[in-house]
């Protein structure tokens, strides 16, 4: 179970104001229930979501989890420059209480980095670190997976590798699954949310909360028009 109990989070702008992102925002998560986010660019999915993983905390507010929660797929700000793709792995075997070994070899499998796995990450280029961050990501077995638009990294081959090894993950996990493609929402999710003006409004039906979404970027795109 996710919850957010009137969680508000600001970002300071330029003109020394501040940008209201998410304010008295309150949502539940349940198990067990794959859910689709829709937004505008801005809306807050992100934030959101890295509220929910802890990479980044709420101005106010709280937010409660029970079980393993993924860090966003394709978010590599969990691992640490200055030590090597083995030293992060085993750091974060240890923090979810995982076997270290067992966790290693399938992201030494998985990853293909090879030697690489023992330099610093800091050395490695955007797709090494994406293939790295993906594998530990794997290899932990989260009982929440979040899903910031990327469900697979890589070249054409390693996203297909990427997309088998998720769909058995899945299996025994519930998704958060952020995107703009409603081909994705509608493959992965069982009911969908729809971010706006600062709140999450959800529909048991994924396909209302698509056309929802694309009412309000209608409706957006009518107002820039006439403005």
């Amino acid at each position: 179970m996710i919850i957010f109990d009137k969680v508000s989070k600001a970002y300071p702008r330029p003109d020394g104001g501040k940008k209201t992102i998410l304010e008295s925002f309150t949502a539940t998560f349940p198990p067990g229930i794959n859910i689709g986010i829709l937004g505008r660019n801005g809306a807050g999915k992100s934030t959101m979501m890295r509220m929910i993983s802890g990479s980044e905390m709420p101005d106010s507010g709280r937010i409660l989890r029970e079980g393993r929660i993924s860090w966003p797929l394709g978010f590599n700000g969990g691992v640490h420059g200055k030590l090597t793709g083995a030293q992060n792995t085993r750091f974060i075997a240890d923090i979810y209480g995982k076997p270290r070994n067992k966790v290693l070899d399938f992201v030494t499998e998985f990853s293909e980095l090879g030697p690489y796995l023992d330099m610093p990450v800091k050395t490695y280029s955007a797709g090494m670190k994406a293939r790295l961050a993906f594998g530990i990501c794997m290899a932990i077995e989260f009982e929440y997976f979040l899903i910031d638009e990327v469900i697979a990294v890589g070249d054409s081959t390693f996203k297909k590798k990427c997309k088998e090894v998720f769909e058995q993950r899945r299996e025994n996990a519930s998704l958060l699954l952020v995107s703009h493609s409603a081909g994705l929402l509608r493959s992965f999710c069982d009911i969908g949310g729809v971010m706006h003006n600062g709140q999450l409004t959800f529909f048991n039906d994924i396909e209302e909360a698509i056309q929802v979404h694309e009412e309000i970027l209608r409706s957006t795109a009518a107002r820039s028009k006439s403005a």
